[in-house]
């Protein structure tokens, strides 16, 4: 039977994708490790390798379709031996949505049926099932076929060679069992241990709020004139994540002013000597990252069994996009000097508006930062980033009245705010965070030593 390649998924929060390229076409051979498409998600455009060997039999995604589900196949590999007659046997496959067309005009405000519009069925939530007891391993399905995610030539390796797949650990993506996995196994290396059923008890997935379709927000607005902008991947992942930890995250915030005169003053003598320029936001990156080493609680996570804290100190920094915010994170923040931090942050920025960074570019982080200052903003406050427990908000320097030694002074004020999940971090240790962090904003030379 032909290979399905699957759309993977490329990030834990990933639910669907635009295939945007090919990269091989109908007689190509294919080899593992071989980039045979690229994949526009939620968050950045990525090149997907090649799990099997074959020759590229059909391609059933073209480029361009939009809204790919996760699981479903985008094309069939023949394997040694096969020709094309094999793909008239295989099942066929669900059609990809094609790419929407371009609307000529914005469509008119519709008009209501009802003054009161309700929640339609199909933007109700719909209720949690309870999750099922621990198993040893992984229930089969009504069929009777493993439910474990693997290719149909590792299936058959490993039924043929009487080996359990979903005693096999998966390498390819989301933990499908592909050829050299079941190789690996006939070798006698010992599988992974697969991950465990939620326990018994646990607590269900916070249930979304109903969201109101156009119709329904045109009608309570007074069908005022409007222009829709559709919502692509990233900013309903950005709706849906935000709203999760907004409904099931007990937050709260701490404000500290910052003089940052000292700061700005380093900053001009550090240009002045080097090519490339530091700006104030990689001297807050270098600060953060020293704070946390000093008070190592906040560079921490939430998780049921236990708080985890992160031996690393890899910080996010939020960069606007056209459509949404993508965090790239500097990592090892605290070993590395200004100028290294500025480079990377500057090569990170660049590829991230071009959605051309890594998935290990963005994926991951303990600590984030959000820096409106450049906008001017005189303070607020920024949603976290699960899993992470803290984000920092960093507001514009403004010069502000003071008080020095019972005298009033001119100084510029930087206010910052940390958003903090209080079933990691107590309010005592946030406020020994942001004193750290101040005091390495206020005295850069500490920094240095």
């Amino acid at each position: 039977m032909p290979i399905e390649v699957l759309m993977p998924a490329l990030s834990p929060t990933m639910t669907e994708g635009n295939l945007a390229k090919w990269h091989k076409k109908v007689g190509d051979p294919v080899k593992a490790g071989d980039v045979i498409a690229e994949i526009e998600t939620d968050k950045a455009t990525m090149e997907v390798e090649a799990v099997d060997e074959g020759v590229v039999g059909e391609i059933l995604v073209p480029e361009g379709a939009q809204g790919v589900k996760v699981n479903q196949p985008i094309a069939r590999l023949l394997e040694e031996g096969e020709d094309a007659s094999a793909l008239k046997s295989a099942p066929a496959a669900k059609p990809a949505p094609a790419a929407p067309p371009p609307q000529a005009a914005p469509a008119p405000a519709p008009k209501p049926a009802a003054p009161a519009p309700q929640a339609t069925p199909a933007s109700a939530p719909q209720p949690q099932p309870k999750p099922a007891p621990a198993a040893a391993s992984p229930a089969p399905s009504a069929n009777g076929h493993d439910r474990t995610p693997a290719s149909p030539l590792a299936r058959r390796m490993a039924a043929q060679a009487g080996l359990d797949i979903a005693r096999i650990a998966g390498s390819g993506p989301h933990g499908r069992v592909v050829k050299a996995d079941v190789e690996t196994a006939l070798k006698g290396g010992a599988p992974a241990a697969r991950a465990p059923a939620p326990r018994p008890g646990a607590a269900p997935s916070p249930v979304m709020a109903p969201s109101l379709g156009m119709a329904q927000v045109a009608a309570l607005a007074g069908n005022a004139p409007y222009t829709p902008v559709p919502n692509g991947n990233m900013r309903r992942t950005i709706a849906r994540r935000l709203t999760e930890v907004q409904q099931s995250v007990p937050v709260f915030y701490l404000t500290m002013d910052c003089e940052i005169d000292a700061l700005l003053k380093a900053r001009a003598d550090v240009n002045a000597q080097v090519e490339s320029k530091v700006s104030v936001n990689d001297f807050v990156i270098k600060a953060v990252a020293l704070a946390l080493k000093k008070v190592p609680a906040v560079n921490a996570s939430w998780s049921e069994e236990a708080v985890l804290r992160w031996n690393s100190v890899d910080v996010s920094v939020a960069v606007a996009l056209e459509d949404g915010l993508i965090t790239p994170i500097i990592r090892n923040a605290d070993q590395k000097g200004l100028a290294q931090i500025s480079a990377e942050m500057k090569d990170l920025a660049t590829r991230a508006r071009a959605n051309k960074l890594k998935l290990e570019e963005f994926q991951g982080g303990t600590f984030s930062i959000s820096n409106l200052g450049m906008f001017g903003v005189s303070e607020f406050t920024a949603v976290i980033n699960p899993p992470q427990s803290c984000i920092l908000a960093v507001a514009a320097g403004e010069q502000r009245a003071v008080v020095k030694n019972g005298q009033l002074a001119v100084a510029t004020v930087m206010s910052c705010t940390i958003s903090c999940d209080h079933r990691v971090v107590d309010g005592a240790t946030a406020a020994q965070f942001m004193g750290a962090f101040r005091k390495y904003v206020e005295a850069p030379v500490t920094m240095l030593l």
